[in-house]
């Protein structure tokens, strides 16, 4: 095909698909010229062959819209937050078959050019029934396992991979990111010689900060050998190995501690795990935390949700193919129904929305700046996995059609009574981490 035939026919699609999102949009082409033209945007799209709107419509969903960009048939320059408006009105603009066809046409006629698909990482293949323990310890490796080093480059110092809490927009990562582990602490009331069960702990920020400032006996539980090594070796540096430990086992392994002569935990968290167990055995997640926890305990659930008018995902999503292999997102009244039908009563919801946004560009940023050095720990294609699902979920949170909940859920005394005070007020009184991050803002 003429190289000039090719070129309008580029144009014309990108002038009729991208319509009025080129105000804040802008394409350049391979040969350098740029749509609508060459003023400065917020985003640029970049297509490096003749191809590659080809390789981003065809067959037309969002893994092929994503993987278009992983491995290079485009690039995004700027804010990739930007593309998400414009991504989602394209799978619109491909979603009807009559449409889809009409565009299949002029999309055939720009030449197949295909860049190699070659990553470390590739796309996830799990076995196994769906949910169950062996399959999930396959999806968490898939996620989790993919290096230390590479999460320490963009999150906080104690590696929390969880929305942050800010109490202003301008706080930093690691203020919000602390300010949000005592926050929990103080929703559960810890205090000391109680035990606390953290459930997918990560790389044990939650499990220390409680251990070391609440007094707590604490045991943290991952899917994920390395997550494991690195909180163990934070434990025994803080000092703390007589109170904290962090072991690789399921929720559904766990057995519940006995202790003068109650059984249970004091009081159990779950912080970015939720995501992970499925819709289908939420009941049995709920009736495993009731059976962890003793009368009176609390446990704080902190998940992401969809909502409730939008349908659930079907087919392949982008998530489900490179980030969180069945990962299911459920609306926040699904989630309260199950654990009140477990009973637990539910003493408290709050949403986070706007706090995983800011948390989100903060780690995108953070990833950004150290590309470079990211690449000595994965390859392209996976530092591209991560630069634009956070971009995206970003964009989700803003936008609403992603939320994230922390719901407080009480395990009531057999007469019924809670045991809890008449107000939250404690929730927002001045701690031990308030007066300490208070010391080293005086000191800077």
């Amino acid at each position: 095909m003429a190289a000039d035939s090719t070129l309008d026919i580029t144009r014309q699609l990108i002038t009729m698909l991208f319509g009025r999102h080129l105000q804040h949009v802008g394409v350049r082409l391979w040969d350098g010229s740029q749509l609508p033209d060459a003023s400065p945007r917020r985003t640029t799209v970049v297509l490096n062959h003749p191809g590659a709107l080809r390789a981003m419509l065809l067959p037309g969903d969002e893994v092929s819209l994503g993987e278009a960009y992983l491995y290079n048939d485009i690039d995004i320059e700027g804010d990739v937050e930007g593309v998400f408006a414009l991504a989602q009105e394209l799978q619109q603009e491909l979603s009807g078959s009559w449409r889809k066809l009409m565009l299949a046409k002029r999309l055939l006629r720009l030449p197949a050019i295909h860049t190699p698909r070659d990553t470390r990482r590739g796309r996830a293949r799990l076995a196994g029934r769906r949910h169950s323990v062996r399959r999930d310890r396959q999806a968490i490796a898939y996620h989790y396992n993919v290096s230390n080093e590479f999460y320490a480059l963009w999150q906080d110092s104690r590696m929390v991979y969880s929305c942050a809490y800010f109490r202003t927009p301008d706080d930093d990562l690691e203020t919000a990111q602390l300010q949000k582990l005592d926050y929990i602490c103080r929703k559960l009331r810890l205090r000391p010689g109680q035990t606390l069960l953290d459930v997918g702990c990560g790389w044990g920020g939650l499990v220390i900060h409680a251990a070391q400032h609440y007094g707590v006996k604490a045991l943290g539980i991952t899917l994920s050998e390395p997550q494991a090594e690195e909180a163990n070796r934070r434990i025994e540096r803080a000092g703390l190995a007589d109170r904290a430990e962090v072991l690789v086992a399921d929720y559904r392994e766990v057995e519940a501690p006995k202790r003068n002569g109650t059984e249970g935990y004091d009081a159990l968290v779950s912080v970015g795990m939720f995501e992970h167990v499925g819709e289908a055995l939420l009941p049995a997640y709920f009736e495993r935390a009731w059976g962890l926890l003793r009368p009176g305990g609390l446990f704080l659930n902190h998940g992401i949700a969809r909502r409730a008018t939008d349908p659930p995902q079907r087919g392949r999503s982008f998530s489900n193919t490179y980030v969180f292999p069945d990962g299911e997102l459920v609306p926040i009244g699904t989630t309260i129904r199950v654990a009140e039908d477990i009973g637990f009563e539910v003493r408290d919801v709050e949403s986070l929305r706007e706090h995983y946004a800011l948390t989100l560009r903060h780690w995108v940023r953070n990833l950004e700046a150290h590309h470079e050095e990211a690449l000595r720990f994965v390859d392209e294609p996976t530092y591209r996995v991560w630069r634009l699902f956070m971009s995206g979920s970003a964009y989700g949170f803003t936008v609403g059609q992603l939320n994230v909940y922390q719901t407080l859920l009480l395990k009531p005394y057999a007469d019924g009574s809670s045991g809890l005070p008449l107000t939250r007020e404690d929730w927002y009184q001045t701690s031990e981490v308030d007066l300490t991050m208070a010391s080293r803002a005086r000191l800077e």
